[in-house]
């Protein structure tokens, strides 16, 4: 069939696009973060590209590669040609610094070690386009960490800089197909395209350079403000617009956008060294007053799937285990009775003197998190549960939310389409989602090895069928103890203008740009 000319692509134009929050720090591993992301991922390559409708790992500036039998050596043929913006070759070398600083860490310059990248031992430059990497343990899922955001490739002068200095997106150098041109700190930023770009993913037709010309991230926190600026045309495309405003946005034909982050759901998890929640019936008794299916459909749409286990059912290694996360008044009140905590004279349960009474507090990247909360703190004090939500904004938020007996309950959400992204959530040296011993808190001392066994098992697992029996394993004791209660699918939620095309997303949801063309208005 002819394709109709306001079809085909056309150079040109400049993007204006309305993110929700400040960037933080643009050190690749830091990409976790979505505001950072989504500019990584248009001034930044990878190894490899992970098709999203497959989640196949195809060639991008690696041509080819070979693992050995129990994949502890991984050695990657890679693209002649490409170089950083800078004009400094993308070569082996390079390549090696990068993984070797992801892998390891620098202690002196403040690089922490990339949660996505396990057992890292050493690379070894083999020849200029070719570079070996070598594990301590089998590393299962570095195939699949080579495409994250969080291994997108810069230049080596970049990580010759301290960590704190790199939230400067001028200081960041890569070979994407943009480049910075200009930044006012926590405010904007401009990007250009890069006009000698050539080396798009292997098996994506585009590989020239990008279509526009430039893109202007503009930071927007009030979510009103950014969709009146995208329905007044004043901007092309916006972050995290909440569900309620969608039909607004698709009543006026502009296009709802919606990427799933294939990883571990939206989610409270309990700090289990909290003597409030520490007995496992508490928090099988918070977690049967949990109505998962009222917080979805009262706040959210038909883009944010229940949850079912506590990754997502569009994750690798997912097993169905609603079962396991029934709403049960009944249930709730009998294992708190069982637990010893008996309604007082205001209807909150106590025991020993003490208040069932917990503080959590709102994460604010997460969508309508504070509405999410609240709700949950009603249906909780049906049973007899207080539950303070407090502003993720506040001065202590960053601090007490490292303190267990601060906050005994937290949200969280990790996106990765790999096993591994239950260890990155919940493993002590990863996010410590738990708060164990070894973590981020240096003074805790509760700790669950089990726990922590069937993580790193799942990191080091060649086998394939194994590793995913594994991460079945991992979802069904991380219920079984009540650590945590998924309540949905998070999902990436993007609004544009209908002259707004081919914006298309990674295997987690965060935005790409290269192919990205705008039409007449």
């Amino acid at each position: 069939m002819a394709v109709v000319a306001q079809e085909r692509p056309v150079q040109g134009g400049t993007l204006v696009y309305l993110e929700q929050q400040a960037h933080t720090n643009l050190y690749p591993p830091a990409g976790g973060f979505y505001p950072n992301s989504g500019i990584l991922n248009q001034i930044t390559d990878k190894l490899t590209w992970q098709n999203p409708e497959t989640l196949q790992n195809e060639p991008w500036i690696a041509e080819s590669w070979e693992i050995n039998a129990d994949a502890t050596e991984y050695t990657f043929k890679l693209r002649s040609g490409v170089t950083f913006s800078d004009g400094t070759p993308l070569d082996a070398a390079a390549v090696a610094r990068n993984f070797d600083t992801f892998g390891l860490g620098n202690k002196e310059l403040g690089y922490p070690v990339a949660e996505a990248i396990n057992n890292y031992d050493h690379s070894e430059v083999v020849d200029a386009q070719t570079i070996k990497f070598v594990f301590k343990k089998p590393a299962p899922g570095f195939l699949q960490a080579t495409s994250v955001i969080g291994s997108g490739i810069v230049a080596p002068s970049v990580l010759d800089q301290p960590y704190a200095e790199l939230g400067d997106a001028t200081k960041i150098i890569g070979s994407g197909a943009f480049v910075i041109e200009s930044e006012v700190l926590g405010q904007s930023l401009n990007l250009k395209v890069r006009e000698d770009y050539a080396w798009g993913p292997a098996n994506v037709d585009h590989q020239g350079r990008a279509y526009l010309d430039a893109i202007q991230y503009i930071v927007t926190p009030e979510d009103s403000v950014r969709i009146g600026a995208l329905l007044a045309g004043q901007a092309d495309i916006i972050r995290q617009i909440q569900a309620y405003d969608e039909p607004q946005v698709e009543a006026q034909s502009y296009t709802v956008l919606s990427a799933p982050t294939r990883g571990v759901n939206n989610n409270v998890s309990f700090r289990p060294e909290n003597p409030l929640v520490r007995d496992l019936k508490v928090r099988q008794a918070l977690t049967a007053a949990t109505n998962s299916a009222e917080i979805v459909s009262t706040l959210f749409s038909s883009h944010y799937p229940q949850a079912t286990s506590v990754i997502a059912s569009t994750a690798s290694g997912y097993v169905d285990l609603s079962e396991k996360l029934a709403f049960d008044l009944e249930k709730a009140k009998a294992l708190l009775d069982e637990a010893g905590w008996v309604p007082g004279a205001d209807g909150i349960r106590e025991k020993d003197g003490a208040k069932l009474e917990l503080n959590v507090y709102e994460s604010l990247p997460q969508p309508q998190n504070r509405a999410t909360l609240q709700l949950l703190s009603q249906q909780w004090g049906v049973v007899g549960v207080k539950l303070n939500v407090l502003a993720g904004d506040s001065g202590s938020a960053a601090t007490d939310n490292l303190d267990p007996l601060k906050t005994p309950l937290r949200p969280a959400m990790v996106g990765r389409a790999d096993p591994d992204v239950i260890k990155s959530n919940f493993f002590p040296t990863n996010r410590d989602s738990l708060l164990q011993k070894g973590g981020s808190n240096a003074n805790a001392t509760w700790e669950d090895p089990e726990l922590n066994a069937l993580l790193l098992s799942i990191a080091s697992e060649p086998n394939p069928e194994k590793r995913i029996a594994l991460t079945g394993d991992v979802q069904a004791y991380l219920l079984d103890q009540a650590y945590v209660i998924p309540i949905f699918e998070e999902p990436q939620v993007f609004a544009s203008a209908p002259y707004v095309h081919d914006v298309s997303f990674d295997a987690v949801a965060r935005p790409s740009f290269y192919n990205t063309w705008l039409s007449a208005r």
